[in-house]
């Protein structure tokens, strides 16, 4: 007798599902650094670096200025007078590409952020919670900046004189 043909199939592959991306990894990749936050982020790893190899601080603080729009420029040169006038101690330095000025242990007690840098209508001289500008339960830690006059200036250096007493 003749042998009957096995009627049964090869089961076939599927093909492997892929799993779906999820809502959060679609999110993370539109709501990631822009690019200004990145640029700030690679000056930081070289002020870093610089740090590390003893550079000169006030020349890296002095060529960021020079950088700067000449509106941006003005202030910033004015408050690095201001500053190493009031506070003689504090160690001029630039912190994510921007102005700053440090204490003795190199902690960042105020800094200048020009306009130009996040593409704001204003530059903004602020302070860090290293200064001890402390009024009460709330107080300023930074002032936004269009142009100075000698009200201003009177002001800025009282501020510095007091963070840094």
């Amino acid at each position: 007798m003749p042998k009957a043909k096995s009627t049964s199939k090869k089961p076939t592959k599927k093909p492997a599902k892929k799993p779906a991306k999820s809502a959060t990894a679609s999110r993370n990749k539109s709501a990631g650094f822009t690019a200004e936050e990145k640029a700030a982020m690679k000056e930081r790893a070289k002020e870093l670096k610089a740090a590390a190899n003893k550079a000169d601080g006030e020349a890296d603080l002095l060529a960021k200025i020079a950088e700067m729009p000449e509106k941006d420029r003005v202030i910033a040169k004015r408050l690095h007078a201001i500053v190493t006038a009031s506070a003689p101690n504090l160690a001029p330095k630039t912190w994510y590409g921007m102005p700053a000025y440090a204490d003795k242990d190199g902690k960042v007690v105020c800094f200048f952020q020009s306009a130009q840098k996040f593409g704001a209508r204003y530059a903004t001289f602020g302070f860090s919670d290293m200064a001890k500008i402390d009024e009460g339960a709330m107080w300023p830690t930074s002032y936004a900046l269009m142009a100075l006059n000698p009200a201003d200036e009177a002001r800025i250096a009282a501020l510095v004189k007091k963070a840094v007493s």
